[in-house]
């Protein structure tokens, strides 16, 4: 019995070694969990931030192999082009252009009267790139493409699922009462969608000159103690009924 004490003794430590061990290996896996979930902001402003970058702003012509020129549709897509570029464009427009197709002629001709509509709205000769490119499907109709760099805002991509929505041993945020992942990203993307100068989102507009002529008129109706409301003579036509009156 004497000399079976020391055996126990060193299996009763081999024991407690591993039982040591497997927990602080458990514990490892459990703060790097938790330090993955701490990583991932509450707030969907800061879960799905909205950037302003560059992009490029495209539109796509597509020119049969038979015609000759723009339709009519066309030449108002490239205008309403040239329009936004100058209002937004940081860069020259770049002109894509299909060879060795059945329509290069034919492109060819269209964007020589791309570049006739250009310069009738005021861009110079140097603001068109006429860049050549060989299709890699010829199956599908090979198109010119006008595109140009812009300041945009982005956020996303959205539909990123990482945890499930309801109570599981995985899912902490459900039983903390925190928004899912996605929460909030669509919203962010629309928003960054629908802003019109990104600009916006970092800093405020300056004022614009006042209009002096309506203002004076504004100052001269309250001197005299008038009634400063602007008053539309028709109005009333537009009104479906009287109630009220």
């Amino acid at each position: 019995m004497t000399a079976q004490i020391p055996l126990d003794r060193n299996r009763a430590l081999r024991v407690a070694g591993a039982l040591v061990g497997l927990a602080v290996a458990l514990g490892a896996c459990t703060h790097t969990d938790e330090a993955v979930t701490a990583s991932m902001p509450d707030d969907y402003h800061q879960r799905h931030p909205i950037v302003v970058q560059e992009a490029d702003q495209s539109i796509v012509i597509f020119v049969g192999h038979a015609r000759g020129g723009l339709s009519a549709e066309q030449r108002a897509d490239v205008m309403g082009l040239a329009q936004t570029w100058l209002h937004e464009g940081t860069g020259a427009i770049n002109a894509d252009v299909p060879v060795d197709t059945p329509n290069a002629r034919a492109a060819a001709d269209a964007v020589r009267e791309i570049q006739a509509l250009l310069a009738a709205t005021g861009m110079p000769a140097r603001g068109l790139l006429v860049r050549h490119y060989h299709p890699n499907d010829p199956r599908q109709l090979a198109a010119i493409r006008l595109s140009y760099p812009k300041i945009s805002a982005t956020a996303g991509p959205c539909g990123l699922w990482p945890e499930d929505l309801g109570p599981s041993i995985k899912n902490k945020s459900y039983l903390e009462n925190k928004s899912y992942y996605n929460f909030g990203c669509a919203y962010q993307r629309n928003m960054a969608a629908m802003i019109d100068n990104p600009a916006d989102l970092v800093q405020p507009r300056s004022e614009t000159p006042p209009y002096t002529m309506r203002r004076t008129e504004a100052f001269e109706k309250y001197r005299k103690g008038s009634t400063t409301a602007t008053s539309y003579p028709e109005a009333d036509k537009a009104k479906l009924s009287d109630t009220g009156k």
